[in-house]
């Protein structure tokens, strides 16, 4: 089966690497022949004011890399350090696209109004619906963190009325 692109990016945190995560990053590949990964650095997550705890790089690496290796996708991989929301999509002939979810599509477009202000051709923009869980909210590692839901999306606990 012939790839539409020849290389594609990805970005995210990738904390609790849950179901939601590996349909994104499973499409990056249906898609692309080479895939860039950006992994936010702890720095870049620090920013960000996250509502819970992150990994670690190192350990959201070492499980990044156990899932792609599980897929057999390693060899088509690079996985880079994020320290922003542009990586290497603003390099001349570094991608031809960005896949992304209905929440970080909005990335997506900052993303190539950066490469319009620079006079670089726009990526492709490839996205994906949210995964839900079982009461049919998307999947999310902060839902994971606060024990509601398991990286499945399966309820672990009723929310009180």
């Amino acid at each position: 089966m012939t790839k539409r692109f020849k290389a594609v990016a990805v970005g995210g945190t990738f904390d609790e690497l849950h179901k939601g995560h590996r349909a994104l990053i499973m499409k990056a590949f249906e898609v692309g022949e080479h895939v860039f990964i950006g992994l936010c650095t702890d720095e870049f997550i620090r920013s960000m004011a996250k509502p819970h705890v992150t990994a670690t790089y190192e350990r959201r690496l070492e499980e990044l890399k156990a899932f792609l290796k599980k897929l057999n996708v390693l060899d088509r991989a690079e996985i880079i350090p994020l320290n922003d929301v542009y990586g290497n999509t603003l390099a001349e002939d570094s991608v031809e696209a960005l896949v992304v979810s209905t929440e970080t599509e909005s990335t997506a477009f900052k993303i190539n109004k950066k490469r319009e202000e620079a006079n670089l051709p726009p990526l492709q923009i490839v996205r994906i619906d949210m995964v839900d869980a079982e009461n049919h909210s998307p999947i999310s590692t902060t839902r994971i963190r606060s024990g509601e839901i398991d990286r499945e999306g399966h309820l672990l606990k009723t929310c009180s009325k």
